[in-house]
């Protein structure tokens, strides 16, 4: 998976908050005209078990950033919990202009 951000978080459900580690990245979907974004919370107990009872609605907050609703996914072999979201992720995205440089170049 290419990544857009690897790096801490904050997952929160209701009065719960877990700081955790995160890899994500996200495309546009063609067929809907979506963003939708995906990754994996790295092994983390309390994550596991957040998902396990059958709360899957969460939201991802980055640092300096806003809370973004998300939800769990499967746990792999490994103990780390698949998010997934769809609309604008938690991560800020490229523009145009950073991919391909100022227009007026």
């Amino acid at each position: 998976m290419s990544e857009d951000y690897r790096g801490p978080a904050t997952l929160t459900r209701g009065d719960t908050h877990i700081p955790v580690t995160v890899v994500l990245a996200g495309h546009r979907e063609p067929l809907d005209g979506k963003y939708h974004w995906y990754g994996r919370v790295n092994a983390d107990a309390r994550v596991r078990s957040l998902k396990e009872s059958g709360h899957s609605d969460v939201t991802v907050t980055l640092p300096d950033g806003d809370p973004t609703p998300a939800r769990l996914a499967e746990v792999d072999p490994w103990g780390h919990v698949r998010i997934t979201g769809v609309g604008a992720p938690p991560f800020p995205l490229e523009t145009l202009e950073d991919i391909e440089g100022p227009l007026d170049a």
